[in-house]
């Protein structure tokens, strides 16, 4: 688990890179500065986490389910809290409902809380 500490930290890593060059760049000309702020949103969160599962994996000594559950819950929420906020923005901007993808959003920001409540527990 460990490794996919590292594996997903890192693809986090540079897909919020190549999401951000891709907003302000070619994005920026298209959308709405309204769904722009919600994709940077989105980018930000992926990058926190991004380093977050790096440091996880640095810190945590994976011997038990906890270091394990710290880095599952990240994962999990990324995909669904950045994912579903990408998803949202692409939809809003071709004037589509994005009603599906709200509830999405929180339980991926759950998931994230989870990651970080778990990691501290691991250290105490």
């Amino acid at each position: 688990m460990q490794q996919a500490a590292y594996i997903f930290g890192g693809l986090f890593g540079f897909m919020a890179i190549v999401l951000g060059a891709f907003g302000s760049h070619l994005l920026k000309k298209k959308w709405s500065k309204e769904i722009l702020d919600s994709f940077e949103i989105g980018v930000k969160y992926q990058m926190y986490h991004a380093l977050f599962l790096l440091l996880v994996g640095i810190i945590l000594p994976f011997d038990s389910n906890t270091e394990k559950l710290a880095v599952i819950f990240a994962i999990i929420g990324v995909f669904l809290f950045s994912g579903s906020i990408y998803g949202i923005c692409i939809l809003k901007s071709k004037d589509k409902s994005a009603k599906a993808l709200g509830p999405i959003t929180p339980l991926g920001g759950l998931s994230l809380l989870l990651s970080w409540l778990v990691f501290l527990l691991a250290l105490i």
